[in-house]
């Protein structure tokens, strides 16, 4: 029989270059780097390999801003590029994808003759926190560049070992302000008990971004031998030191320092009267209601919602006429926060259901909790309306910045509002009977993948304190178990 001849194979032939302007393909990297949707990364990984620096570093950074595994061996690879800005820059991308497997290759990396490399290769260290990075990034704790010290600082705390705590010690004596918070916080993740007293000394630190964190400290600890120091701090250090110091008081809960931390509430600082309100929400203060109280008609909006919080903690059914007045609020911070309070306090009287169509999402979302919480028996159709419009998946985050003030609050109420809405109606339903309810929950049901129902369900804040959350399932399964599944024969 006779043989075929196999046809030669030409051979392989170079990429074609890419001959548009630099700034178009740039632009073209940024757009897909940023669409919502699933994207092939193989251009990116390709334009690692382009001539032009700038290319390659803007494809690393596409990469690193898609989270992409698939892109991770070609970064490493990229790693000993020529260039020192694609070398940091993939490894701040392998830093962002957040796989263990690439801690060997960036480990490598902190000894590059460039600081900014080193410093980025350990920030990605930092952020992919594994504990075995540690001995590699040692030598970096007394590099004579202070962003290198202050990295590796970062990167070496972040794991929270033990063994961490004599070679972060050491960085408290750093010349670098920095490095000494970072270490300060580093060592505040081993939990160790030595912490506090290592700590203490510093929040008389010349650097205010020290004593801060010196603060912060003491209030996780709970502290009780820094409080002497922490209210001389209060009564003598200056606005920016002030929240912190409040907020480690509040934690640490010495009845003896609330007349100190209600002064405060007087405080010309805005940021300074609302942590301590809830400093001295915090720790159940008795004068905090007298105190929140005349703060309901504060100039600003984020005092006046500070206030309304601390009521629905403190207050009792006398600060009814108050919280209604306070839903009438001109900004939504402070509409939410005495929705909360309305929920927290059950004063049904005041059932906030006109709030269910108010445009701020933060607003929305403590009117339906509220609503929940009080078993209000006309919000089950408007509930049960809102859910049916509402997404599983939402983003997480948003902003809310207007009004008058200088505080600028991050939200993700937008995407609390479906897992809250279905824990509400759970709390609504009216039993066997309630076909309303039945049928809104098995509706929403549908509507969410297999498995998003074994993620934590994002509900109101007040059903997160000193909880873990429940999973979406669990969340769904309580509210149907609210009716009974027999007459449908499920």
């Amino acid at each position: 029989m006779a043989l075929r001849a196999r046809r030669a194979k030409p051979p392989a032939s170079p990429p074609a270059r890419d001959e548009r302007d630099l700034e178009t393909r740039l632009r073209e990297i940024r757009e897909f780097a940023e669409v919502p949707a699933p994207v092939d990364p193989e251009p990116f990984v390709r334009a690692l390999g382009d001539p032009a620096p700038v290319i390659r570093r803007a494809a690393a950074w596409a990469l690193g801003t898609r989270r992409d595994g698939r892109g991770r061996s070609a970064l490493e690879a990229s790693l000993n590029d020529p260039d020192a800005g694609v070398r940091g820059s993939a490894a701040e991308a392998l830093g962002a994808i957040g796989r263990a497997e690439s801690r060997p290759a960036l480990e490598g990396l902190l000894t590059d003759p460039e600081s900014r490399v080193r410093a980025r290769a350990a920030w990605a260290l930092w952020a992919i926190g594994d504990a075995q990075a540690i001995p590699a990034l040692l030598p970096l704790l007394t590099d004579p560049e202070p962003e290198v010290r202050w990295a590796a600082t970062a990167a070496v705390g972040r794991p929270g070992a033990v063994a961490s705590i004599a070679p972060l010690s050491e960085r408290l004596k750093d010349g670098h302000d920095r490095v000494r918070r970072q270490a300060i916080y580093g060592l505040a993740e081993t939990r160790d008990a030595s912490v506090p007293g290592l700590v203490r000394p510093f929040l008389a630190d010349p650097a205010r971004r020290v004593r801060v964190a010196a603060a912060v400290v003491a209030g996780r600890y709970r502290d009780r031998e820094a409080v002497p120091a922490l209210l001389e701090r209060l009564a003598h250090d200056e606005p920016w030191v002030k929240p912190s110091v409040l907020v480690a008081l509040g934690r640490i809960g010495e009845e003896a320092s609330g007349e100190a931390i209600a002064a405060a509430a007087s405080d010309p600082a805005g940021w300074v009267r609302v942590c301590a309100i809830h400093a001295l929400a915090d720790m159940r203060h008795p004068r905090t209601p007298a105190v929140a109280r005349p703060l309901l008609n504060d100039p600003l909006w984020s005092v006046r919602g500070a206030a309304a919080e601390a009521l629905g903690r403190t207050g009792d059914a006398s600060d009814l006429a108050r919280l209604l007045a306070a839903l009438e609020d001109p900004h939504p911070w402070p509409r939410r926060s005495a929705a909360f309070a309305i929920g927290l306090l059950e004063l049904s009287e005041a059932a906030p259901r006109e709030e269910l169509s108010n445009p701020a999402p933060d607003v929305r979302l403590a009117a339906i909790w509220a609503l929940g919480r009080l078993r209000d028996d006309g919000a089950r159709e408007p509930v049960a309306t809102l859910l049916h419009d509402l997404k599983p998946t939402h983003p997480s985050g948003g902003t809310l910045a207007t009004g008058e003030g200088a505080v600028r609050l991050l939200t993700d109420a937008e995407s609390r509002l479906f897992d809250t809405a279905i824990q509400a109606l759970g709390r609504l339903a009216q039993g066997e009977d309630d076909l309303l309810v039945r049928r809104a929950l098995l509706e929403a049901r549908d509507r969410v993948e297999d498995e998003e129902l074994d993620r934590p369900a994002r509900l109101a804040p007040p059903e997160l304190q000193g909880a873990e959350p429940p999973s979406l399932r669990t969340v769904f399964e309580t509210a149907l178990s609210a009716v009974d599944d027999d007459e449908f024969g499920c």
